[in-house]
């Protein structure tokens, strides 16, 4: 129905502008002297602390199969795995450019589903993703300065177990509710990201000092992690992975307006056009979808 398609594409466009709120609250805490590694644990661990008691006070109960237990241990080793290279990749390049180059992500989402799935792609599908890129690209170009191959090889890693992520959601064929998926997608990655850290030779994470650093926690757990997570599971089940990929386009754009408006970064007629791109881009994917069934 349409309504089911709208609301998979409303919930797609909320979750990627959620997600582009990412650098504004790393960046901040990254400024307090926290690792990447304990920004994540504070993300991951606050989000799944609300997304537990979401669950219990809906009486939803946490018992799961030992097939949804097998899916949600390898959506939160991919989640993990992306979230750490991205964040990472803030240390080696500007934020918004990791936030634009992250979009690739969309491409290999149709390539996966299409070279496995046997998914068709069709124009309209494929005439947005050209303009998505096209615009990511001005973006990219925008900046000054070069961008090293570490930085690069960080997104990339992370686009791709992002885009492994969408997919496994959409074809798991999962019963659970998004806070529920969630909130185990979070508890696996848990796990990893402590042994990361341990790895790196930091024994525990480090302290959150100060209520301003408390509350930069809890942003991060709940917009870009508890709100943005929830809401790409609900578009994913409705209208399918590439859809939902596509709208990730607003993820840089949010970015990009957090750097003019926060970071007093400038806006020019290049930057201009590759937002008018991406946009135009979404729309032509909003109206390609309303006219044909829902992804299965």
């Amino acid at each position: 129905m349409f309504g089911e398609r709208f609301q998979g594409l409303s919930a797609g466009i909320a979750a990627a502008v959620c997600y582009g709120m990412n650098p504004l609250g790393a960046k901040a805490l990254y400024a307090e002297g926290l690792s990447a590694d304990s920004v994540l644990f504070y993300r991951y661990a606050l989000a799944a602390l609300l997304l537990g008691a979401w669950v219990a006070a809906r009486g939803e109960g946490f018992a799961v199969s030992r097939r949804e237990m097998g899916v949600a241990a390898v959506l939160g080793a991919l989640f993990a795995v992306s979230s750490l290279t991205f964040f990472a990749s803030f240390r080696v390049m500007d934020s918004g450019l990791a936030c634009t180059l992250l979009f690739v992500y969309p491409a290999m989402v149709a390539g996966i589903m299409a070279l496995c799935f046997g998914e068709r792609l069709t124009w309209a599908m494929g005439g947005a993703l050209a303009l998505a890129l096209a615009g990511i690209g001005l973006l990219c170009r925008g900046g000054e300065g070069g961008v090293g191959a570490t930085g690069v090889a960080l997104v990339m890693a992370s686009a791709l177990t992002y885009a492994l992520y969408i997919v496994v959601v959409n074809r798991a064929r999962l019963t659970l509710s998004a806070a529920k998926l969630t909130f185990y997608v979070l508890l696996f990655g848990l796990p990893l990201l402590l042994a990361h850290e341990w790895f790196l030779g930091q024994a525990a994470p480090q302290p959150l000092t100060s209520p301003t650093m408390i509350l930069w926690a809890l942003m991060l757990a709940i917009v870009p992690t508890v709100l943005s997570l929830s809401l790409m599971a609900v578009a994913a089940r409705r209208v399918g992975s590439t859809p939902t990929a596509v709208t990730g386009a607003l993820e840089p754009l949010t970015a990009l307006a957090i750097g003019v408006t926060v970071f007093g970064e400038t806006f020019s007629p290049r930057l201009a056009l590759g937002v008018a791109l991406i946009v135009g881009a979404v729309t032509l994917l909003t109206l390609a979808t309303a006219r044909r069934p829902a992804a299965a």
